[in-house]
């Protein structure tokens, strides 16, 4: 008699604990439906404003470069080349008429020419020219681009923005200057390094006589 008790108070801890868990089980089937998985945010860089290559400070470098003008055109720096015989594959160019923000509608190209420290790779120089509006907003289309290959130890290059059909239409211009490796896509955001500023206007501007070097020498 005792011992068929003893056996049915064991069966009944035994449905108990039976009973319990799965009460358990079900209890954590249920919490883990409640845990609705979460969307996630989108994570975006807030829009910064790249710095203005328009006006620089004599001695302090900008990003890569030594110093950045823009121009009507460059000359070469002949005595760079060397002792007679020789020749250097990096001769200095100088910019003709720098720091010119103004050109007619007839300028053949507006041109940056720049000189960066040593490179110890090769890399890519760009820039892009977006129209910028009447009520100062910048246009979403490039309507002149151009890029240059850098070999590594160069220093000096130089951007030829040609007009972009027969005349510049007047108005003012921002261009977006872009640094990256070789084979990046070189008009990115993430690579642009800084703006500059002009305006093309039909009022002549004294001495503005456009130079148009030979394309050739680059």
């Amino acid at each position: 008699m005792g011992g068929d008790c003893s056996l049915s108070v064991c069966r009944l801890v035994s449905a108990l604990l039976v009973t319990a868990g799965l009460g358990l089980l079900h209890t954590v089937v249920e919490g883990r439906d409640l845990m609705v998985p979460k969307e996630q945010a989108t994570t975006e860089y807030e829009p910064t404003e790249a710095p203005s290559l328009d006006v620089q400070r004599k001695g302090v470098p900008q990003s890569l470069f030594t110093w950045i003008k823009m121009a009507r055109g460059y000359d070469v720096e002949w005595d760079s080349f060397g002792r007679k015989g020789w020749y250097t594959q990096d001769p200095r160019l100088k910019p003709v008429d720098p720091d010119t923000t103004v050109f007619t509608p007839d300028t053949a190209a507006v041109y940056i020419v720049f000189e960066v420290a040593p490179l110890e790779d090769p890399a890519q120089f760009a820039a892009q020219v977006f129209p910028v509006g009447a009520d100062g907003k910048t246009g979403d289309a490039a309507i002149v681009r151009d890029s240059l290959e850098v070999p590594g130890h160069e220093r000096y290059g130089f951007l030829e923005l040609k007009k972009p059909s027969d005349q510049w239409p007047s108005g003012k211009y921002l261009v977006k200057i872009y640094i990256t490796s070789l084979g990046q896509q070189p008009f990115h955001a993430v690579n642009q390094v800084g703006t500059m500023h002009f305006a093309v206007t039909d009022q002549p501007t004294p001495g503005a006589s456009p130079v148009v070097p030979d394309s050739t020498t680059r």
